[in-house]
């Protein structure tokens, strides 16, 4: 039986609650003047020149961007290599072995600052590029394990039934392999997805002005350290409890397990 993520984000918002309220009795001591009310204006704007995006959304805008394009790459990257390493050719499984092996036990900090001051002069990369190349192939690492036991849960049988009727390796994977196994997959993708969008985060230490940047450029402005980083904290969590309700709708749509 499934369980809903609004349990999950019910319980999150008690324990965050429970943070708050432990902060503010910290916060009162030291005698910190709370000013909630400018946050807003660090979100939109609206006057008589119409609707404004404020520095926090267009961080957010920059955040969603890099984390959804890195994620379409990362799984295409994490399926190729999960093919390689169940491929009969030597070659190609060493290659994705030593990948992962590089990816997985390497910090992706390290990795984004090689990739954008080492390749980036060399293949010509700019900022964004750089972070979702370095995203890409970080998630992609662990995609390609979620790819490889979801494929591996499947019957041998299936494969055998499949090249018997004279399917080629493409179609074997296309139609029969990989529709099974995605209902094996999709909740760990799931997770990893959120995972994605909490590390890009990372991005901000080479000057992306993403969600995370614009909060301490504000922070530094304006001083308002506990109620940017909590509104931060709260943007990042409706982003991660919605995909997790969609993915939960789709789930239940495809009566997955």
């Amino acid at each position: 039986m499934l369980r809903s993520p609004l349990i999950d984000a019910l319980q999150f918002f008690l324990l965050v609650w429970g943070l708050y309220w432990l902060a503010a009795l910290s916060i009162n001591n030291i005698g910190y003047n709370w000013q909630w009310y400018q946050i807003p204006r660090l979100l939109f704007t609206l006057d008589e020149n119409g609707f404004s995006v404020g520095p926090l959304l267009d961080g957010l805008v920059i955040t969603l961007q890099i984390s959804f394009v890195s994620l379409f790459f990362s799984l295409i990257i994490g399926l190729v290599t999960a093919i390689c390493r169940l491929s009969s050719s030597p070659v190609a499984s060493t290659l994705a072995r030593i990948y992962l092996e590089i990816s997985r036990n390497t910090p992706l900090l390290i990795q984004i600052f090689f990739i954008y001051f080492v390749l980036g002069p060399v293949l010509g990369l700019e900022r964004i590029p750089s972070a979702i190349l370095a995203l890409s192939l970080f998630e992609g690492a662990y995609a390609s394990e979620i790819f490889r036991s979801g494929i591996l849960a499947v019957p041998k049988g299936q494969h055998e039934a499949a090249y018997s009727l004279g399917h080629s390796g493409y179609e074997t994977y296309r139609y029969i392999i990989l529709p099974q196994a995605i209902r094996t997959i999709l909740p760990p993708l799931t997770s990893q997805a959120i995972s994605l969008v909490k590390d890009s985060a990372l991005v901000s230490t080479i000057a992306i002005y993403d969600l995370t940047m614009q909060a301490q450029a504000l922070v530094a402005e304006t001083y308002l350290t506990f109620e940017i980083w909590f509104t931060v904290a709260a943007m990042y969590l409706a982003v991660t409890v919605t995909l997790s309700i969609l993915v939960g709708f789709i789930e239940r749509h495809a009566k997955l397990p």
